[in-house]
């Protein structure tokens, strides 16, 4: 269904600040590949093939200090190495003519003392522990230890930790943030009604679950301002057994709340992504959301080319954010400007600590 002869995914947006020539977005992909928590000179190769002039990027899920991390060798953004580290990944992008916004991360309970400073427990709006899951891989199990209930007066430490992280993502140089709100991590488990069982200012009413992370968004707006700040959110998915009893009401309750703040976009889920993998049928839909929310909204979940395409010919989406079709075809946009096949993507190569393998081995069309 091209219009004109357009491909709607191939034209030109503009995103507050920032003129994209496409609609197609790289998503935030956990790469497991920064090593002591520090971005490598491979990562410089791997966001360098996927930038195309005038597309936007999202680089991967960044801890923003130590007590976030929940996998091995993910990249932090706390200290100067890490900072001076993602700068000349970022100079790359941008000397490619790509826009590049740090997705910024805490992931709570999904963690395990191992990953902990002095191997404390992991923290969380709640003492109820995950139970172990299958990793991606569908081989390995990851065990999770019990977290301990953040208090009260802790809040406003994080709080400050996601703005101070605002701050250096831009003295990085990235085009701005995005707050991690999705996925089962820390600000979703205070979002949702099923793992959030405070009885403080943060838990109970819908207003008060919301509260930390709506702090964590006005905290980055008033540091980095609000054209430079994004937030991923998935009010339908229960990933790490974060679930809400009315999901919509969550969603629009979220974004008629963050149009006070006048941030640059909200990245949302759809709802048929149940698990990491595969699709399914359901009667939910994300219209709501995208029809009260003011800036840009981009979509992901399992979009193909021909579902990004009707997605925004449709206006049910301003910007569609593909992961692994991106991981395996570094150059998806021209793919999909010319129809050409794409390359498969290799499931069990997705976290190896590989510098190459998984990473910036799949080949470009020519």
């Amino acid at each position: 269904m091209a219009h004109n002869g357009v491909n709607p995914l191939l034209t030109p947006y503009k995103m507050g600040n920032f003129n994209l020539s496409h609609r197609i977005v790289l998503a935030p992909l956990t790469r497991q590949r920064s090593y002591e928590n520090v971005p490598q000179p491979h990562a410089v190769l791997y966001y360098t093939q996927r930038t195309s002039k005038g597309g936007l990027l999202i680089a991967e899920a960044t801890d923003i200090c130590p007590t976030a991390q929940g996998y091995p060798n993910t990249p932090g953004i706390w200290n100067h190495s890490q900072i001076q580290a993602w700068k000349s990944i970022v100079d790359s992008v941008h000397a490619h003519g790509g826009i590049f916004f740090c997705q910024i991360w805490h992931t709570g309970r999904v963690s395990d003392s191992c990953y902990q400073p002095n191997g404390q427990a992991p923290v969380s709006s709640t003492d109820k522990p995950l139970t172990p899951q299958k990793r991606s891989n569908g081989i390995d199990v990851a065990q999770f230890t019990p977290p301990r209930r953040l208090r009260t007066d802790e809040i406003p430490q994080i709080v400050n930790h996601f703005r101070i992280a605002a701050r250096n993502a831009i003295q990085a140089g990235f085009d701005g943030v995005e707050i991690h709100g999705a996925h089962g991590y820390l600000l979703e488990q205070f979002l949702k009604d099923k793992v959030n069982d405070r009885t403080d200012q943060y838990g109970g009413s819908l207003e008060n679950r919301c509260r930390f992370p709506l702090e964590v968004v006005e905290a980055v707006v008033n540091e980095i301002g609000p054209e430079r700040v994004g937030i991923r959110l998935s009010p339908f998915q229960e990933y790490g057994e974060c679930g809400d009893s009315n999901p919509k009401e969550l969603g629009l309750y979220l974004v008629n709340a963050l149009n006070k703040y006048g941030i640059a976009y909200c990245h949302m889920v759809e709802p048929r992504m149940q698990t990491i993998g595969e699709k399914v049928e359901t009667p939910h839909s994300l219209l709501p959301m995208r029809k009260a929310f003011n800036g840009t909204f981009i979509v992901a979940g399992g979009y193909d080319r021909q579902d990004g395409i009707h997605a925004v010919a449709q206006d049910r989406a301003d910007l569609v954010a593909y992961g692994r079709l991106f991981l395996a075809n570094p150059d998806l946009p021209k793919r999909y400007a010319l129809d050409a096949p794409l390359n498969k993507y290799d499931r069990s190569t997705f976290y190896l600590d590989d510098p190459h393998v998984g990473y910036t081995d799949y080949p470009f069309l020519d």
